[in-house]
């Protein structure tokens, strides 16, 4: 029974001893170092991954990373922009710290801005720019009721409008519109300076003939009175 017993022990022994070696060969260290672009300036959130140890991290603000790794590691580095780099860690190595400082090349190529038109073609351009743009209905109404105002004022006999007479009347508008602001509208008929601008209007004859119409009637009545003689 004894002699089984030492027999098995004396059987797994080698492989114990071997399966320790194997676990003394598995070491690790830290791999650091600063990651930069072509021109030597320090790159951020660079993701940097171990993949035998299935780990990783970003570069920090000044391009400085650390990772843990193990002999025969690959470290993959990639970053929005940059081409993708890999990196195979020697099996020889006994350190504790491995520094491994990387440049990454630009993958996409800078070009200048592009300005968008709404034209495919050149023939487009000049076609939308020469066919006349269609007026929307209120600025028609308008240009329509402008037209109607000239046509009147135009057609109007008799009116003469000087430029001081338009200067005045405007003038007064304008005063008429900042006296009674945040007011009620003014009511002339119960104002008394308008009654007297009224009365002394009939006093000068407001209401009367014009003075070119009343020498036509004399003459008329003149000529009637020649014929009875």
């Amino acid at each position: 029974m004894t002699r089984s017993i030492y027999s098995i022990i004396l059987f797994f022994l080698p492989l114990y001893i071997i399966n320790g070696q194997d676990q003394e060969k598995e070491r690790f260290f830290q791999v650091s170092g600063i990651i930069t672009d072509e021109l030597k300036r320090a790159l951020q959130d660079v993701g940097v991954i171990s993949l035998k140890l299935r780990r990783g991290t970003l570069s920090e603000k000044t391009g400085i990373y650390s990772i843990t790794s193990t002999p025969g590691d690959t470290i993959f580095f990639r970053a929005l922009g940059f081409k993708k780099k890999f990196v195979i860690l020697p099996m020889d190595f006994e350190g504790r710290h491995f520094k491994l400082d990387i440049s990454m090349s630009t993958d996409t190529i800078p070009i200048e801005n592009v300005m968008v038109m709404p034209w495919k073609s050149y023939s487009e351009f000049i076609k939308d720019m020469t066919t006349p743009a269609p007026v929307a209905a209120e600025i028609e109404n308008m240009n329509r009721n402008i037209a109607s105002v000239a046509d009147a004022v135009a057609n109007t006999r008799g009116v003469k409008i000087s430029p001081e007479a338009s200067y005045r009347y405007a003038m007064q508008q304008n005063f008429d519109q900042i006296s009674v602001r945040n007011q009620y509208p003014v009511n002339n008929l119960l104002n008394p300076f308008a009654w007297a601008k009224f009365i002394n209007g009939v006093k000068n004859g407001l209401f009367k003939n014009q003075p070119g119409e009343k020498p036509a009637k004399t003459k008329s009545k003149n000529k009637k009175k020649k014929k009875k003689q």
